[in-house]
């Protein structure tokens, strides 16, 4: 084929793809085609000339001693040589050495020219889910927008991502949620593989904590530029989530630039997830006033740590707010923490105000504590 050179760069300007890639799959193509039309069991090799910008195909021939075996085949494309008629081109060959051959695809007529055509097209797509792979792998976690095409029977989202289809799973859609064709959607990279029947398969998701965390990314500059971070994160989606953020600036309180003037910011992502409420907590890598924090808005007692499991001691008019409706609370702040949460109820009710005035000393009394050793 001649100007082979020229194809390549027009594909791999066409398809937006390198071109030692599309080289290296057009060689593929041309290998393949020789092992359909010329002899399956025959070796080939093929090679792009710079100088004449065709492709040089080559069937490779092995050295055999005279009496080998693979001699008497009736093969009329054979793919070894007797030692003899070897050294009558190269007296220094040795059994086990190789020859190589030209081929010219072109002289096996229209059936080289088709399988040659379906082989390279083969090879190029598989170059392109290749790339597409590698981009998409590399936003596993990020958040993509697109518009949607279809929905399913099983209620399953299809999307288009620039040039690919993505599926939003009906397991990995909130509760409640129902999307119509043509309209943009953003979810999350959760999986990206290529399949051998269906070809590059990215599935989304809009359930995980992950695509909450990014976003709160996106919405809150402090959280973007690194300034407050996301510790930790739980959702039981659609209906409640709580992130644990630390503010790496003592300037910036991270709840308050989280949740925006008037809770412009925290709405605006609530409103992206079907208005699943989002509480927010400061961090605490101490991890009994992190748990106490989690099951905000309960004021519990105490809490201590055995373990994998946490015992929290709470008054009694405080277990139900604690618990939750359906119990969403106490699961969220065991999602949150990593540990099974046990409340132990006591006889005494609490005071709300009285805790709170109290929590406000602490409270002073540690600011008045840093400002007296400069911290």
């Amino acid at each position: 084929m001649e100007k082979i050179t020229d194809i390549i760069d027009s594909i791999a300007h066409e398809k937006g793809l390198p071109i030692d890639n599309v080289k290296e799959a057009l060689i593929a193509a041309f290998t393949k085609t020789a092992k359909n039309v010329i002899d399956a069991e025959s070796e080939y090799e093929a090679e792009v000339d710079e100088e004449t910008k065709s492709m040089q195909l080559f069937q490779i021939i092995t050295i055999v001693e005279d009496d080998d075996e693979r001699l008497s085949t009736e093969d009329e494309n054979k793919n070894v040589i007797s030692l003899t008629e070897a050294k009558e081109l190269d007296d220094e060959v040795e059994p086990g050495d190789t020859l190589r051959y030209e081929q010219n695809l072109e002289d096996y007529g229209r059936t080289a020219a088709q399988s040659l055509y379906r082989e390279m097209e083969y090879h190029i797509q598989r170059v392109v889910e290749d790339q597409l792979y590698k981009k998409y792998n590399d936003q596993i976690g990020k958040i993509v927008s697109g518009r949607v095409v279809r929905v399913d029977g099983e209620q399953n989202t299809f999307m288009e991502i620039d040039e690919v289809r993505a599926i939003l799973p009906m397991k990995s859609r909130i509760k409640g949620e129902i999307f119509s064709v043509g309209e943009i959607m953003r979810a999350i990279v959760r999986r990206v593989r290529i399949d051998k029947a269906n070809g590059l398969m990215i599935e989304l998701s809009r359930t995980s904590p992950k695509f909450l965390e990014e976003l709160l990314n996106s919405e809150v500059p402090e959280i973007n530029d690194g300034l407050v971070t996301i510790e930790a994160s739980a959702r039981i989606p659609g209906e409640r989530a709580k992130i644990a953020l630390l503010s790496n600036n003592p300037k910036i309180d991270p709840v308050g630039a989280t949740v925006g003037v008037k809770g412009v910011r925290i709405n605006a992502v609530s409103s992206e997830i079907l208005n699943e409420n989002i509480d927010c907590i400061e961090y605490t890598p101490i991890m009994e006033l992190l748990i106490a924090r989690s099951l905000s808005p309960a004021i519990v007692t105490s809490v201590t740590v055995e373990g994998e499991k946490a015992v929290v001691t709470l008054p009694g008019d405080q277990k139900s707010k604690a618990i939750g409706k359906s119990g969403i609370n106490i699961r969220l702040a065991s999602m949150l923490t990593g540990l099974q949460i046990e409340l132990i109820e006591t006889d005494s009710p609490s005071d709300d105000g009285e805790n709170s005035k109290k929590a406000e000393e602490k409270e002073s009394g540690v600011d008045s504590l840093k400002a007296l050793f400069g911290e």
